[in-house]
């Protein structure tokens, strides 16, 4: 049976897929293989993941939840997904400080690529790992740690999948809490260049929509911390937006109910964090996806780049996301001692018109520094998208010296870390 990736873009080399049980087994998987790659929730957009040897996935990993509340830190299996794992930690009295916007996506593959979430002062999702166990290219398992490793684990943490299999997580996590989220419509683009700080600082997370169709934002997501059980009082308006009287999907066409709720009720903080509860499939039908993070210092002037050429992207577009995520010391992060401003873009399914529209949204984008997504659609040339990285020379050596043979390459890494 042929193996697809969740948009059904990609179509792996191979359908040679293991789901081992124990780390025994996985051990023993990666010392038979000549190459492997781990599969994760499959939603990468492009070949990152594929393999043209075996494949595993961890979905059927023996589940690992062990709190140690002293430190504020759980440890978790390489399989479990934000879906799974956010309402056992909120049981337990503990949160992450951030999820995915998509609940399906698994911890350790959006800490393999850089995954991000949302917010002014919060890091990617992986800016909360404390320690790391990998079974490596020989087969044998290692663990890494922020606390014995120090600046070595900066290189560790966004490995796209190069390093190893990882089978375990420890994250710091922080005492539970509560959210609620409000939603504001039509928000004119010269509001948000000219109080970018203030309008992307008024939550603890906050999203604006587009469809590029109009010099403005459909809509402002805007998720606070609740300091009681009460409903959030809202004011009527934003910055020249409007109050949202209903709760609505990003998507005005698709049904809210599979969205987490808004209008200021208040809620556990896995339930307001992503934008789509995990019993609905958050997608419609086919799409694709790309994403650029430039400076956050530089975001009117790249929103304004964008706008310049709408009349071209809106077309292929079904929705656009900007948000803000905090620098980071991981080697390979997009966000490596940068704050930054994402640019996403979740397409129409149409990769013939994409892969010429691409090119010169990077062109129009390249006086800013853009890196993007490493699961997602880009077109950047590979010394290009290298000379984004002071730290991938000692990547590369971190790679060859966890996997000197080559078991976990593929021709993504060959071609963007090594090319």
């Amino acid at each position: 049976m042929e193996l697809r990736n969740w948009a059904g873009n990609i179509r792996f080399s191979t359908d040679r897929v293991h789901h081992p049980e124990t780390v025994d087994q996985v051990q023993e998987i990666v010392r038979t293989s000549r190459q492997v790659r781990v599969l994760g929730s499959r939603h990468s957009f492009n070949a990152i993941a594929d393999s043209t040897g075996d494949l595993i996935s961890l979905d059927r990993l023996e589940p690992v939840l062990e709190i140690d509340e002293p430190r504020r830190q759980i440890t978790i299996d390489g399989g479990v997904t934000y879906g799974q794992l956010a309402p056992r930690v909120c049981e337990a009295g503990f949160a992450l400080h951030n999820t995915a916007s998509l609940p399906h996506i698994t911890v350790a593959g959006a800490c393999a690529t850089a995954t991000h979430g949302s917010g002014s002062a919060n890091g990617i999702l992986g800016s909360r790992v404390a320690a790391m166990q990998i079974v490596t290219g020989d087969g044998s398992v290692r663990t890494m740690s922020r606390a014995e490793d120090g600046d070595r684990f900066g290189g560790v943490v966004v490995g796209l999948g190069g390093l190893g299999v990882v089978t375990r997580l420890t994250l710091d996590v922080s005492p539970t809490f509560d959210m609620s989220q409000l939603v504001y419509e039509n928000l004119p683009l010269a509001e948000v260049d000219g109080h970018f700080d203030a309008i992307m600082s008024s939550g603890y997370s906050v999203s604006l929509f587009t469809d590029w169709r109009e010099r403005r934002f459909n809509q402002v997501w805007i998720k606070t911390v609740a300091a009681s059980g009460d409903a959030a009082e809202a004011a009527p308006t934003f910055y020249g937006a409007t109050l949202a009287t209903t709760d609505v999907h990003p998507l005005p066409t698709l049904d809210a109910a599979a969205c987490t709720p808004q209008m200021g009720v208040v809620g556990p903080w896995h339930e307001r964090l992503p934008h789509f509860l995990a019993e609905f499939e958050p997608s419609y039908g086919e799409e694709l996806q790309s994403e650029y993070f430039v400076p956050r210092a530089q975001a009117g002037a790249a929103l304004r780049a964008i706008a310049d050429i709408r009349g071209d992207v809106a077309p292929l577009l079904q929705m656009s996301e900007v948000r803000t995520i905090a620098a980071d010391d991981l080697w390979m992060s997009p966000f490596y001692r940068r704050d930054s401003v994402a640019l996403h873009f979740t397409w129409r399914y149409d990769w013939e018109n994409l892969k010429l529209l691409l090119p010169r949204i990077e062109k129009r984008l390249a006086p800013f520094d853009p890196r993007p997504h490493w699961g997602k659609l880009f077109t950047m040339p590979a010394p290009t998208l290298q000379a984004c990285y002071a730290r991938l020379p000692d990547f590369r050596a971190l790679l060859e010296s966890f996997d000197p043979k080559g078991t976990f390459r593929n021709t993504f890494l060959e071609t963007m870390v090594f090319g």
